[in-house]
């Protein structure tokens, strides 16, 4: 027998014998990499200039983990957090500066929910940011936002697609609609009073990630 005949023979029964190893992510797994990042919509902006009219304003995102900047994580808890820097700048006018807080959950069958958080009173906003090399949290203080209801992701084709209402008082309504993958996020923040739209745009912000 040829050396090279029983070294096929050999590699072959090895292969039979291992167990087969799974190098796709679960869904979960893919999410969390979906949602860290930079990304902006300055695409969508100036394809809007050009044409003459900006609808939607300048705006980016910057997504990172945030557990390692969070004491007293118990051993088992379920998911991940992020810290959203979001900014926003329309024209003529001064850039906003958001950030936002979320838990998102693995639930029992491997699904995404989201929690919105509220930010904890001892924080001053402005040192929410990712780069922030003292900023510190506490689990305890970490809860859900009393408006925005925990909502979960429904994995389509093209990413991670979500649909949240939440009622607010004095008869206004926010719904929160967005579609996160690979290389963009496609959000729309729907704010509505009396049924009437108050968001100054009606399609969706397109994210495109940038290149760090």
């Amino acid at each position: 027998m040829k050396k090279e005949t029983l070294l096929f023979i050999i590699a072959s029964l090895f292969a039979s014998c291992s167990p087969k190893i799974n190098s796709q992510l679960s869904d979960f797994e893919l999410y969390k990499n979906y949602i860290q990042g930079d990304l902006d919509n300055i695409e969508q902006v100036n394809t809007e200039i050009k044409s003459g009219k900006q609808i939607h304003p300048y705006a980016k995102h910057v997504n990172r983990l945030l557990d390692s900047k969070i004491k007293n994580l118990p051993q088992n808890y379920n998911g991940f957090y992020i810290l959203e820097e979001s900014y926003y700048t329309y024209p003529n006018k001064p850039m906003e500066e958001k950030p936002y807080l979320f838990w998102f959950e693995k639930t029992n069958k491997g699904q995404i929910r989201l929690h919105s958080l509220q930010i904890p009173k001892n924080i001053d906003k402005k040192n929410l940011k990712n780069d922030n090399k003292k900023l510190s949290l506490n689990y305890t203080d970490l809860v859900d936002s009393p408006t925005f209801k925990p909502a979960i992701y429904t994995k389509k084709s093209n990413g991670f697609y979500i649909k949240a209402p939440i009622d607010l008082p004095n008869g206004m309504k926010f719904t929160l609609e967005e579609t996160i993958g690979k290389e963009s996020f496609e959000v729309m923040e729907l704010l509505e009073k009396g049924g009437k739209s108050v968001t100054p745009y009606s399609t969706p912000i397109i994210y495109k990630r940038l290149e760090i």
